[in-house]
């Protein structure tokens, strides 16, 4: 071979390299990155309209999405529930692009996986195929529970099994029909809508917790050896906290009692001192374990989940920052904000044996012979606290639902464990944001939930506690 050639050789070989690098790269290496873009991809949603869309199933198999073949041999999507898990579920549209479980799982509903080979014919070639199903973990009796428990209070619900992280049931109200969608119209009103019916309230709104963040500040307390449930503190009402007095529930006043005590009639001066005694650091601790400060990570697109955590302005503030004061956020207050599903993932942790696991609403991914071709593992995000404090804790909380605030969770034959909340929220449609977190049974957990209700009056125990206790007698059915 003479010179020349043998430079050409090596030039050739070397764009040849250049151009497998570059492909690897924006096809394997950063995938992820272009799925994610789906939505604004309008390219990619035409291509996927000539596919028949994977259909989506709820836990007991029945259909919540499918494609129907139009006159001009495209596809377009279906939602026969309506109004059941349209938050969780999305929509998939042209002229509007993709949400929640329609855009997280596009690739294998349209059965183009940016890694797979195949994926990459397909695209060359136009050529068209059937996507995957996708097998969701959802229960829709639980789902319509919720709904009609809410009897159209703004607010949400999330159910997970505590073991699995499976999501048994993600509600928020006001919805939509995500079929009527197709209509941009349609669209435009929700979109223009003050009440927000298209906001997943269930992962995108952040409320202030009120005495159900007391059970964080529980863990934090006797996990780190700080006190135990007999630990006796004054509950003297009107106690300074960060200098400035704390007042209970209706200027109660109590004496030196334990912290179970504390816990069962929500005794905001005991926590308080209680969260200064631990310190910012401790508290952020614990926090950080829980998956506070950053959005959850469950099979949603990211722009579908906020973070909980301590807000100024609009944006999350570290708990140790200058800002925050550590004794009122103990008791839920202060600049705190949370998401349902992070407060259902609260209680999911005690009931786990002090161990979080990954929330996830899809269970499998189902080819079209019927072959599964994933399935979603359950995955451990973090051991929060051993399981002689998760022990603790769960049973500090049945006391809650036996003799405390939580009677109105009470379940026949089942202890339930839980902690009851009321916010004080500065807005005209009303004074409380109401929550109730729980799980049971209380000894062998097969179900954790956060109720939480919007603008409302009266309390949490009142109002969340049997919203929260309706789905759990649904689940544990």
């Amino acid at each position: 071979m003479n010179a020349p050639i043998a430079r050409l050789f090596v030039v050739m070989g070397f764009l040849f390299a250049i151009l497998v690098a570059m492909t690897s790269w924006n096809t394997v290496l950063h995938a992820k990155d272009y799925r994610d873009m789906t939505a604004l991809n309008r390219r990619e949603l035409l291509e996927a309209q000539k596919v028949r869309r994977g259909t989506i199933l709820a836990g007991d198999g029945s259909t919540i999405a499918r494609s129907i073949r139009q006159a001009d041999g495209t596809y377009t999507r279906r939602y026969p529930t309506g109004r059941e898990e349209e938050h969780a579920l999305g929509y998939n549209y042209t002229r509007l692009g993709s949400a929640g479980l329609e855009r997280f799982y596009n690739p294998d509903l349209t059965g183009r996986s940016g890694a797979e080979l195949g994926s990459i014919i397909d695209r060359i070639t136009g050529s068209g195929k059937t996507g995957n199903d996708l097998r969701t973990t959802l229960v829709p009796a639980a789902q319509k529970v919720a709904i009609q428990q809410l009897n159209g209070r703004k607010g949400a619900v999330v159910a997970l099994d505590p073991k699995t992280g499976a999501v048994k049931a993600m509600v928020s109200n006001p919805g939509y029909d995500p079929t009527q969608l197709r209509s941009p119209a349609e669209f435009a009103k929700l979109n223009r809508d003050p009440d927000a019916p298209l906001l997943n309230r269930a992962t995108q709104a952040g409320y202030p917790p009120g005495s159900t963040f007391k059970v964080v500040t529980t863990i934090a307390a006797i996990d780190s050896g700080k006190y135990t449930p007999d630990s006796m503190i004054s509950g003297k009402n009107g106690k300074p906290i960060s200098g400035v007095p704390l007042n209970n529930d209706q200027n109660e006043n109590f004496g030196d009692i334990t912290l179970t005590e504390a816990l069962t009639k929500s005794v905001n001066t005991v926590y308080g001192e209680v969260g200064e005694k631990l310190g910012k650091t401790r508290m952020a601790k614990y926090m950080d374990r829980l998956g506070f400060d950053k959005p959850v990570p469950i099979d949603l697109p990211l722009d579908e989940r906020s973070a909980s955590g301590e807000r100024t302005k609009g944006k999350l503030i570290r708990p140790t920052g200058g800002a925050v004061d550590v004794g009122r956020m103990a008791i839920g207050q202060d600049k705190l904000t949370v998401t349902p599903l992070q407060m259902a993932m609260v209680a999911s942790a005690v009931a786990n044996g002090g161990k979080l696991m990954k929330p996830h609403l899809g269970d499998r991914i189902v080819d079209p012979d019927g072959r599964t071709v994933r399935k979603i593992q359950p995955e451990e995000l973090s051991q929060v606290m051993s399981p002689d404090t998760a022990a603790k804790v769960g049973a500090m909380m049945s006391q809650v639902v036996k003799e405390g605030t939580g009677t109105a969770a009470a379940l026949q034959g089942i202890d339930v464990a839980g902690k009851t909340g009321t916010a004080e929220v500065d807005r005209p449609c009303g004074p409380n944001q109401l929550w109730f977190i729980a799980f049971a049974p209380a000894k062998n957990p097969k179900v954790a939930v956060a109720a939480t209700v919007e603008c409302g009056s009266g309390f949490g125990g009142t109002v969340a506690a049997p919203i929260a206790k309706a789905v759990m007698q649904e689940l544990l059915k």
